[in-house]
């Protein structure tokens, strides 16, 4: 089902998440959405679903580059 996330599909984010007492963020691309829940990519290796109930607030990522 497609729902608010969809603009987010596949773009660097970072997405606020909060649990109890705790506010997180966390990195990542946006890969999927249920009626329930998100799918964040890590490191393109790790998927995590993330209840939507505990998203705060999703922005965009802006990638910073070193150079030595």
């Amino acid at each position: 089902m497609e729902g608010g996330y969809a603009a987010w599909m596949g773009q660097p984010v970072i997405l606020r998440v909060a649990t109890g007492s705790f506010r997180v963020p966390l990195r990542g691309r946006l890969m999927s959405e249920t009626n329930e829940s998100v799918r964040l990519r890590i490191a393109d290796c790790w998927d995590v679903d993330v209840f939507k109930s505990m998203v705060v607030a999703v922005e965009h990522d802006q990638p910073v580059y070193v150079v030595n």
